[in-house]
């Protein structure tokens, strides 16, 4: 299916899984929305943390159309997620009822945009073969702080057939503009995870570790993250894995 196509089952409220696996090809984005006095706080720590954070689009405040995608991005995702005080107060279907005009949106790029990558080098996605969303963790790995927003990565994670790691790895840094590489291989608990079993968001996949390596990749989730420590009156973001699909066919695909 079209993104459009796809995007409207979203706003009619007949999707509400993750996109993981949907529109392959096309760019993918995390999505936070914040009151406008927060944003330039947002912004620097976007550009100072472009691993997790890669920006694809800053909108003007109240515009709710991207230039990305024929989409309005109060109703054209599946499931967001809505933080008061720093603190989640719920997850919905749609942000219009709580929409205001000094909003202001910043589109983040997607691990989920080189998953096809990874599937046309012959590496199988756990997550999609279990039709489960994509474990990610919270992780010791600082972050530059800016402004009131600072705290650490949060990671996604991919099990790699050993012997395709490497294989991994070069395809995912040619897409500098959804995370690009890894940010750590194997050893979870050098970066403070504890249990694969038991991600902070995301459902556990099941994989076997003595012919696979876990694979951790920086995660747009990370800004929800940083919002539990800044605590801004108003943030809304996409649920984890739950994304924005953009009408723009990523350019390191070949038929991009």
């Amino acid at each position: 299916m079209e993104p459009f196509n796809v995007r409207t089952a979203m706003r009619k409220e007949e999707h509400t899984g993750t996109t993981s696996g949907l529109c392959e090809g096309y760019i993918q984005t995390n999505m936070v929305t914040l009151p406008k006095e927060y944003a330039f706080d947002f912004l620097l720590f976007c550009m100072r943390n472009p691993k997790p954070c890669p920006l694809v689009e800053v909108m003007e405040a109240g515009q709710t159309v991207p230039q990305a995608a024929d989409a309005d991005i109060r109703t054209d995702l599946p499931r967001y997620r809505i933080y008061r005080d720093g603190k989640f107060a719920e997850e919905v279907l749609n942000i219009s009822d709580v929409w205001k005009d000094d909003f202001v949106t910043f589109l983040i790029g997607c691990s989920f945009t080189f998953e096809k990558a990874l599937l046309d080098g012959g590496i199988p996605l756990f997550h999609q073969e279990q039709k489960k969303v994509v474990p990610m963790f919270d992780t010791t790995i600082p972050l530059e702080s800016a402004g009131i927003f600072k705290g650490n990565m949060v990671v996604s994670m991919r099990a790699v057939p050993n012997h395709l790691v490497d294989q991994a790895l070069a395809i995912s840094d040619r897409f500098e503009q959804s995370h690009g590489s890894p940010v750590h291989i194997g050893s979870p608990e050098e970066i403070g995870i504890k249990d694969l079993q038991s991600p902070d968001y995301g459902q556990a996949v099941d994989f076997d570790p003595a012919e696979a390596t876990p694979v951790f990749w920086a995660c747009g989730v990370t800004p929800q993250n940083a919002a539990l420590q800044a605590k801004p009156s108003m943030m809304i973001t996409h649920a984890p894995g739950h994304m924005l699909i953009t009408d723009q066919l990523d350019p390191n695909y070949k038929n991009g």
